[in-house]
């Protein structure tokens, strides 16, 4: 098979490729993105096609591990993002094991830290901190999205300084 009998023959299952790609992804830009990572692939190892198989289950194929593959990038980056001051908060605030008098000083310490935080900054921070998704905050809060992100980044700075001394 030529280059162009290929590319013509996998042009005319766009519309299918791009409802499955719709599917996996649910959003129309990613879906489109979705679609030309898999042409590119396609095309890239086009010389691994048979021509006797069935060229529609094979670029659906290639989307479906694409997709498979981006998704798993995306949460092994997303777990790796955690920055270093992110993480020595967390520890001060987590380690706190109410069976001895240190971790209750502890504990009251960063409590007393965190009420100590401009309402502006402590009512989005404690919401993040409660499991609350950004949107969910500005929504709340009736504010911009980077408002809300900048609100916490400060309280977060704001926190780590006043508690520098719980960093291991």
């Amino acid at each position: 098979m030529t280059a162009i009998e290929f590319n013509t023959r996998m042009m005319n299952e766009k519309s299918s490729l791009k409802s499955f790609a719709l599917s996996l992804t649910h959003n129309y830009d990613d879906a489109l993105d979705l679609l030309q990572d898999t042409y590119l692939k396609a095309i890239t190892y086009r010389d691994k096609f048979e021509e006797s198989t069935n060229l529609k289950a094979w670029l659906f194929t290639i989307m479906k591990n694409t997709f498979i593959n981006a998704y798993r990038k995306n949460v092994k980056t997303r777990a790796l993002i955690v920055k270093g001051d992110e993480l020595a908060l967390n520890r001060a605030y987590k380690q706190n094991s109410y069976n001895h008098s240190e971790s209750r000083l502890n504990a009251k310490e960063i409590i007393k830290q965190i009420d100590n935080l401009e309402d502006d900054y402590k009512l989005p921070f404690t919401r993040y901190y409660n499991g609350y998704k950004y949107e969910e905050i500005a929504n709340e809060m009736h504010l911009p999205l980077g408002t809300v992100k900048s609100r916490i980044f400060i309280a977060r700075k704001i926190l780590m300084d006043a508690l520098k001394h719980f960093r291991n």
